[in-house]
C-alpha cells in the first residue's frame, strides 16, 4: 500500500498512456500506409485493415477476464511485452514473399493485446490513484494518448520517408504550380526526350521541365480533338482515364480488375423517399439551388528513367506531397514500377487543382525509390525497441496499490471462473441509476457526436453549397492544428479544476461548455464570408469547449464503474461512449443534405437539450475526485 505512495503518478502515467496510443496508431493507420508503399491494393487495404478495429469494438466482452484472472499491474506489463515481440516480429516478417499474410496474421495479434492493454491500463489508473488524483491527472493521460497518435502518424511515418529517400537513386523532384489568374490551356501528354543520351548510363529519374502555371478556374467545356465541346468536369475525367490507362498499358501500374461478365447494372439514382422529402421541405433551408458542381482543374507531369534497369530488376518509385499547399492532389501515379520493358516510356501523374485555391500557390512532389521494406522493418523495430524499453520501466515505475493485489481465491476451475463473467455483467446492470448512466453515456455527446462527421465537410464545401470554402490545406490548419491546441488545453484546464472541486460541482459548467460553444457554427453558417482568423477562432473555441466538457464524460464513466469489477465496468461504459457516438454520427450526414448545414447546426443545439437533460438525473457524490485534506 505505501508503495503505491512513494511512486509519483508523473513517473508512470504519461509513459502508460503514451504507450497505449502507439499500438492503436500502428494497427490502424500505419498499417495502411505501409501496405500501400508496398503495393497492395485499396481494396485489399481497405477490406483486411478494417476487419483489424475489431478487438477494440469486443473488447469489453473480455474485459471481465481481466478483472478476474490475475492483477491489472500483471496484464499491463504482460501485454506490453507481447506487443513488443509482435511489432518484432512484424518487422522481421515485412522482407518475407508472404509479407502480407503474416503481417497482417501478427496485427491482429497486436491489435488484441493492444485492446486488453486498453482494458488493463484504465484499471490499473483507477486502483492505482485516489478519486482526486483520477480527476487531477484525466487530461494529462489524454494528453499524452494524443502525443502518442501524433508521434505514430507523424514521426515514425517522417522516419520510413526518409530511409524510402536515403536510399535507393536520387528522389525525383516534381512541382506544380498553380495560378487563378492564369487562362487554362489544356495539357498535351508528350513522351519526355532522353535528356542526354551521351550521358554515362548512372540510372536517375527524370522529369519535365519547370511548366507554366496552371490555372484554378476551369472553363465551363472543353474541346476535345475531334471539334466536340464537352463539360469541363467530363473532359478531366477522360484526361484522368487517359492517364491511368497509359501507365497501366506501359506495366507502370497493376491494370484494373475487369468487371466479371454478367454483373447487374448499376442501379439509377432514385430520388428521396417520402420521409426524405418530408423532412427537406418540413425543416429544411430556402437555399437557392446550386448551379452544379464546381469542376476542379488538373495538371499533368511526366517521370521516366534514363538507364535500363538489370534483367528482372524492378524500380519502384513513391511519390508523395512533401511541401506547398495540400489543395493540390496527386490521384495518378503515387507508386510507379519501371523495369527492363518500360524504362525508355514515360509514366504520368495527374494532379487535381482545388478550385477555392485564391492564390498563386506550388506544391513539391518527391519520388523516392530506397529499399522501402527496409524502411518499414526500420520503423516497426523501433517500435519493438521502445515497448521493451518501456515494459521494462514499467516493471519498475509501476506502483504495486493494495486494491489491485486483492486474492484472487487460488485455483479456481473453469465453471468458478465462467460464473463470475457473467456476474460481472450483472452486477454492472444491477447498478443503482443504471438506466440513467446509459442515458447518459448515450445521449451527453449527443450534439458533438453529429457536429464531428460534418465539420470537415462544412469547412470545405463552397459558399453556395452552404460551406466555408476553405482549401484542403486551409481545413488541415485550422481542425488539424487550432482545433487540436483547442481539445488538448480544454481537457488539461478541465482536469484541473475537477480536482479541485470535484466532478458533481463542475459538471454543470462542462455540460454547459459541450453545449453553448456548438453556437460557434451557426455562427459561421449563417454568416459564411469570414476571414481565416474568425474560423480559427470559432473552431478553437468549440473544440475548446468540447476538450473541457469531455472530463466530466469521462470522470462519470470511472466514477459509476466504481465496485468490485471496475476494470470490466469502465470497458462497458466504454462500449456504450463509441455507441453513443457512432448512431447518431452515421446519419448527421443524410440529415445535413437533407435540411442544409444552417439548420443542421441549429438542430444539434435542439440536441444539447439532451446534454443539460440527462445531468439534471445525475446523482454523484459530491466528494468524488476532489481532493480532501487529511487530518
Amino acid at each position: 500500500m505505501n508503495a503505491s505512495k512513494k511512486r509519483s503518478p508523473w513517473a508512470w502515467i504519461p509513459t502508460l498512456y503514451f504507450a497505449q496510443g502507439l499500438p492503436y496508431v500502428a494497427v490502424m493507420t500505419i498499417s495502411v500506409i505501409m501496405y500501400k508503399r508496398l503495393g497492395i491494393s485499396n481494396t485489399d487495404i481497405a477490406l483486411y485493415t478494417g476487419w483489424l478495429y475489431l478487438p477494440w469494438v469486443i473488447k469489453p466482452f473480455w474485459s471481465p477476464f481481466v478483472d478476474i484472472i490475475r492483477t491489472k499491474r500483471w496484464w499491463t506489463l504482460t501485454m506490453q511485452w507481447i506487443i513488443a515481440f509482435a511489432l518484432a516480429g512484424i518487422a522481421f516478417t515485412i522482407p518475407t514473399p508472404l509479407f502480407f499474410q503474416l503481417t497482417l496474421a501478427i496485427f491482429w495479434i497486436v491489435g488484441f493485446t493492444s485492446a486488453t492493454h486498453d482494458i488493463a491500463a484504465d484499471g490499473f489508473y483507477m486502483l492505482a490513484l485516489t478519486e482526486h488524483e483520477q480527476s487531477l491527472y484525466v487530461g494529462i493521460r489524454s494528453t499524452f494518448y494524443r502525443v502518442s497518435t501524433v508521434v505514430g502518424q507523424g514521426l515514425l511515418v517522417v522516419l520510413a520517408g526518409a530511409i524510402e529517400t536515403g536510399t535507393g537513386l536520387d528522389a525525383v523532384k516534381v512541382g506544380v504550380e498553380v495560378d487563378p489568374y492564369v487562362a487554362w490551356e489544356a495539357p498535351v501528354m508528350a513522351d519526355l526526350a532522353l535528356q542526354d543520351p551521351a550521358a554515362p548510363a548512372e540510372m536517375n529519374f527524370f522529369t519535365d521541365a519547370a511548366p507554366a502555371a496552371v490555372a484554378v478556374k476551369a472553363p465551363a467545356e472543353a474541346v476535345l480533338p475531334d471539334g466536340t465541346a464537352v463539360p469541363f468536369a467530363a473532359y478531366a475525367a477522360m484526361m484522368r482515364d487517359s492517364v491511368r490507362r497509359s501507365n497501366e498499358r506501359n506495366g507502370f501500374v497493376a491494370a484494373a480488375a475487369p468487371t466479371a461478365p454478367g454483373a447487374p447494372a448499376a442501379k439509377a439514382e432514385e430520388g428521396p423517399g417520402a420521409f426524405t422529402r418530408w423532412v427537406a421541405e418540413t425543416f429544411g433551408e430556402d437555399r437557392e439551388p446550386s448551379s452544379g458542381t464546381v469542376a476542379n482543374t488538373f495538371a499533368i507531369r511526366g517521370v521516366r528513367l534514363n538507364a535500363k534497369p538489370a534483367p528482372g530488376e524492378q524500380v519502384v518509385v513513391n511519390i508523395t506531397h512533401t511541401s506547398g499547399d495540400a489543395g493540390i492532389k496527386l490521384m495518378e501515379g503515387d507508386r510507379l514500377v519501371f523495369d527492363e520493358n518500360n524504362w525508355d516510356r514515360t509514366a504520368w501523374l495527374y494532379y487535381d487543382i482545388d478550385h477555392k485555391i485564391k492564390q498563386a500557390t506550388t506544391a513539391g512532389f518527391d519520388g523516392a525509390s530506397g529499399n522501402i521494406p527496409m524502411a518499414w522493418l526500420v520503423v516497426f523495430a523501433v517500435l519493438s525497441a521502445f515497448f521493451l524499453a518501456v515494459a521494462a520501466y514499467h516493471s519498475w515505475a509501476l506502483p504495486h496499490p493494495a486494491a489491485d493485489s486483492r486474492d484472487h481465491g487460488g485455483k479456481r476451475t473453469g465453471a468458478e471462473i465462467f460464473r463470475e463473467f457473467f456476474e460481472t455483467f450483472r452486477s454492472f446492470f444491477a447498478k443503482k441509476q443504471i438506466w440513467v448512466a446509459v442515458a447518459f453515456m448515450l445521449l451527453y455527446r449527443l450534439p458533438e457526436a453529429q457536429l464531428v462527421k460534418l465539420i470537415n465537410p462544412f469547412l470545405l464545401d463552397p459558399i453556395d453549397k452552404g460551406g466555408l470554402g476553405l482549401s484542403t490545406g486551409e481545413v488541415g490548419f485550422v481542425y488539424g492544428t487550432i482545433g487540436i491546441i483547442g481539445l488538448t488545453i480544454g481537457g488539461i484546464v478541465g482536469g484541473i479544476v475537477a480536482a479541485k472541486g470535484g466532478l458533481k460541482k463542475w459538471l454543470w459548467p462542462m455540460a454547459w461548455s459541450m453545449s453553448l460553444t456548438c453556437l460557434t457554427f451557426v455562427y459561421l453558417s449563417y454568416w459564411p464570408t469570414h476571414s481565416l482568423l474568425t474560423i480559427n477562432i470559432c473552431v478553437f473555441i468549440e473544440q475548446f469547449g468540447y476538450g473541457f466538457g469531455f472530463t466530466a464524460y469521462m470522470l462519470y464513466l470511472i466514477y459509476f464503474s466504481e465496485g468490485e469489477h471496475k476494470t470490466a465496468h469502465y470497458a462497458i461504459c466504454t462500449g456504450f461512449m463509441a455507441l453513443g457516438m457512432m448512431i447518431p454520427g452515421m446519419a448527421a450526414g443524410w440529415l445535413q443534405e437533407t435540411i442544409g448545414y444552417r439548420h443542421f447546426f441549429v438542430w444539434t443545439m435542439i440536441c444539447c437539450a439532451a446534454t443539460i437533460g440527462v445531468c439534471a438525473f445525475l446523482k454523484i457524490d459530491p466528494n468524488f475526485g476532489r481532493k480532501i485534506d487529511k487530518e
